[in-house]
């Protein structure tokens, strides 16, 4: 009798528990989601990632807050959403610098495949090549000539080695033919600053970051990344315009995703409140209204898109020699 019981119990309390279960996926968000952005307030990534997370809150009728954990190229924002809870609370605004840390670093401490649960892209960034106006060049050709008649002399600024920005100068020098000194500064604002005071010659850009100093005067904008020219730039062309080549088409992209083994359920949610977000007029004004170009799509569009930015980068990191910190 008491063998009974016990079972009986343990069969009610079985049952009871399952509405329960049913009804937390249901309910979800049921508390504010933690965004991480694995680089410093103020950069191209913060800045799309406040903007995707304020609609994508709205979306799914809670708060989205942004928590900035830089350092590493962005390793240490991986590593951190890689550890956290796989419940859905804990999303990660990725960049491209989840597919350059393999080819740069031994042991970056995550895998961008396997660790994570990729949600959607949601837009590129153009880079524009920019320089201080000290340099005495107005054209992107007359820009190279300048560069290949300082004989090693020049130099460029980045946001770090290993960085984006880094990798898209050294692609650069190689595909133009000569030399130039890369120095890496934590993070782009500082680097932003030297340029602006002459310290450095040239560097490229997000161009939601170059875009006011270029505007004001302060840089001089001579090429952008994109394949078609940007209408907050339409008097600056295209790298492929200028020089003939394709193999500077080059984007800061972004997306969401979140730690492997996610419910299914909350991230058939995410991904739908996203499109929903990246489809809102007022959000794709604000991000296009700074330079950046919407993308989207599906969980096997952003693994494709991944793999094939990630084969890319690491033959430009073996063909160019760059190297994280």
């Amino acid at each position: 009798m008491r063998l009974f019981n016990r079972r009986a119990v343990a069969f009610a309390a079985i049952v009871l528990s399952l509405p329960l279960h049913v009804t937390a996926q249901d309910t979800y968000p049921s508390k504010p989601i933690r965004m991480v952005v694995a680089f410093a307030p103020g950069g191209s990534a913060d800045i799309n990632a406040r903007a995707v997370g304020q609609q994508l809150g709205k979306e799914l009728n809670t708060t989205i807050v942004v928590d900035n954990k830089g350092g590493a190229g962005g390793n240490l924002g991986a590593v951190e959403v890689k550890r956290a809870p796989a419940d859905g609370y804990t999303v990660f605004y990725a960049t491209s610098a989840v597919v350059l840390a393999p080819a740069l670093y031994a042991r970056p401490g995550f895998n961008p495949y396997e660790d994570f649960t990729p949600v959607s892209l949601t837009a590129t960034i153009p880079l524009v090549l920019v320089s201080n106006p000290k340099v005495p060049a107005r054209n992107l050709k007359d820009f190279i000539a300048w560069g290949k008649s300082r004989g090693g002399a020049a130099n460029f600024g980045s946001s770090g080695s290993g960085a984006l920005l880094h990798l898209a100068g050294a692609l650069f020098l190689k595909e133009t033919g000569w030399e130039a000194t890369h120095i890496a500064y934590k993070g782009s604002a500082p680097a932003i600053t030297d340029l602006l005071g002459g310290s450095t010659d040239f560097m490229f850009l997000p161009i939601n970051e170059a875009l006011q100093h270029i505007k004001g005067g302060g840089l001089q904008a001579l090429a952008i990344t994109s394949e078609k020219r940007s209408p907050l730039l339409p008097d600056v062309p295209t790298l492929r315009e200028a020089t003939g080549k394709t193999s500077m088409d080059m984007g800061a992209w972004q997306g969401v995703m979140v730690p492997k083994g996610a419910p299914a359920e909350v991230v058939a949610k995410l991904s739908k409140a996203l499109k929903e977000a990246l489809a809102d007029p007022g959000l794709r004004e604000r991000l296009t209204a700074q330079g950046s170009v919407m993308l989207g799509g599906t969980q096997k569009d952003y693994v494709d898109y991944m793999k094939a930015e990630g084969d890319r980068w690491t033959r430009v990191i073996q063909a160019t020699g760059a190297k994280a910190d």
